[in-house]
């Protein structure tokens, strides 16, 4: 145990000495010791690797060629109809329009959209070698007040759209497309 003398009390005649129990103030600093190291552990800060060069390339007498972007489809639907537009970066290169039809069943199919995306995929699309691995780009751009099952057929309808993938055993056919969303 740990002692603490206070001194004389004024007097001089007696001595207050007191025990005073150390072991709760040592249990409280492991407990805050324990703490700091595993907050301290898990907490990363966001790093930015730079370097002291001037900017540029690499080697300045070497002539660097700009990456021209690859084509993406963007499948716009509005009321009537859906758009079919094919962008190279800001620059459009085609644009297709595809009647929406009434649909009288529960169960929502475009067929005329697949072969429109189908057509035009044939004419624009980037990746069409069987030993591409890489996937076209398309985006759907629907509002959100879309019902589910229109975005849903939608989707199927630019996933038919399938060609070769060459693997090192065998050749599969697989959608042709990687899609993400645009919602307004």
């Amino acid at each position: 145990m740990g002692g603490v003398d206070v001194g004389g009390s004024g007097g001089g005649k007696r001595q207050v000495n007191q025990e005073i129990n150390m072991i709760p103030f040592i249990d409280l600093l492991m407990v805050t010791i324990a703490f700091l190291l595993i907050t301290a552990v898990w907490v990363t800060f966001s790093r930015l690797n730079a370097n002291a060069q001037i900017p540029g390339p690499p080697n300045p007498q070497e002539q660097i060629t700009p990456q021209t972007p690859e084509k993406v489809l963007h499948v716009q639907i509005a009321e009537g109809s859906f758009t079919l537009v094919w962008k190279q970066g800001a620059t459009v290169v085609s644009e297709t329009k595809v009647a929406k039809p009434e649909q009288k069943t529960e169960m929502v199919k475009y067929s005329d959209l697949a072969t429109a995306v189908g057509d035009e995929w044939k004419k624009n699309g980037g990746h069409q070698d069987p030993s591409d691995k890489k996937l076209d780009q398309a985006v759907l751009h629907a509002d959100n007040r879309l019902p589910f099952k229109e975005v849903v057929a939608v989707m199927d309808a630019i996933y038919e759209t399938q060609r070769d993938f060459k693997f090192t055993t065998e050749t599969k056919k697989l959608p042709v497309f990687n899609m993400t969303f645009s919602s307004n």
